[in-house]
């Protein structure tokens, strides 16, 4: 089956924004990692989407016509919500107690402190 510039466009390619500083101009970078090269900007979030839009577009084009490989991305997985993980019982003591003192379940606190050191490096 040949793959078409409207089979590409519908796909999710996941995309990457940065606000550009004032004295370089400002406005908004954006780019689709899994596409070298297929990079756009604009003043606000909207036009720089719009913009990578039409990026996008004449990426799959120029691909298409030169017939070369055009990489997709990745199904979206799906995830049960759920993973085991061993530890030493000293550590399991610990968050047992502190999850106590906090009032909470095992199951919550650990949750909770995953989260939140996540979250610091995002």
């Amino acid at each position: 089956m040949e793959k078409t510039l409207e089979y590409y466009m519908e796909l999710d390619y996941p995309v990457e924004l940065s606000k550009i500083k004032p004295e370089e101009g400002g406005g908004f970078f954006v780019s689709v990692p899994l596409l070298p090269g297929c990079m756009s900007d604009g003043d606000t979030l909207e036009e720089a989407y719009s913009n990578i839009v039409e990026a996008k577009k004449e990426w799959f084009s120029s691909m298409i016509e030169r017939k070369m490989e055009i990489p997709e991305p990745a199904e979206k997985e799906e995830y049960s919500g759920k993973f085991m993980v061993r530890l030493p019982k000293s550590l399991h003591k610990t968050l047992v107690q502190l999850s106590k003192r906090e009032g909470v379940s095992l199951n919550q606190y650990v949750t909770n402190s995953l989260a939140y050191t996540a979250g610091q490096r995002i």
